[in-house]
């Protein structure tokens, strides 16, 4: 049977907690785009170009393969990736092309009707910690997709929600703030 030693512990310690910092948003500067087509959190790099026929207000992608938002700005110089938590499965996954319809700072949140068929007990929920909304909600012209924050941060990284793309509350804070209503969406 083989011991840990203590510099195999810390050195394990160390990755378990340096872990969050490398899911941060990341961005990608046009003279570094070849730095990998895959990152060391298996983020396949878009190009929007490969979506889209002009950058537009704004560009997302939604990646619910490597469970990822790409975001481009208006010109497209300015490019960010965020992990995100996915739909659980295919058939809850919505696929094409939308936009951002509206958007909410402290958003409340609904059951569906489908959620309601499977969980008759559940209620709507008010802005605050238990809303699994989180803080900020951009909702798409496609009615129950909504691209927003979670309080439960587990589920970032996994297939978790019920159609909805969900990102660390302090990185949806983030696209909120720099995506303006009408910004094109696409959910690959």
């Amino acid at each position: 049977m083989s011991q840990i030693s203590r510099r195999g512990l810390l050195t394990a310690s160390v990755a378990f907690v340096a872990a969050p910092a490398i899911l941060r948003a990341q961005t990608v500067e046009p003279e570094h785009e070849d730095f990998s087509r895959h990152n060391i959190s298996s983020f396949s790099n878009q190009r929007w170009e490969d979506h889209f026929q002009t950058p537009g207000k704004v560009s997302i992608v939604a990646d619910t393969v490597s469970r990822a938002l790409h975001w481009w700005s208006a010109d497209g110089s300015d490019y960010r990736v965020y992990p995100t938590s996915v739909p659980r499965t295919d058939e809850l996954t919505k696929r094409g092309y939308t936009e951002i319809v509206r958007k909410k700072v402290g958003p409340s949140w609904t059951p569906t009707a489908s959620q309601m068929e499977r969980y008759p007990d559940w209620k709507p929920i008010p802005p605050g910690p238990e809303n699994p909304l989180g803080t900020h909600a951009m909702y798409l012209a496609w009615p129950a997709y909504i691209i927003h924050g979670t309080h439960d941060t587990r589920k970032i990284g996994r297939r978790s929600s019920d159609g909805c793309i969900g990102l660390y509350n302090e990185m949806i804070a983030e696209v909120f703030e720099i995506t303006p209503i009408g910004a094109q969406v696409r959910v690959i």
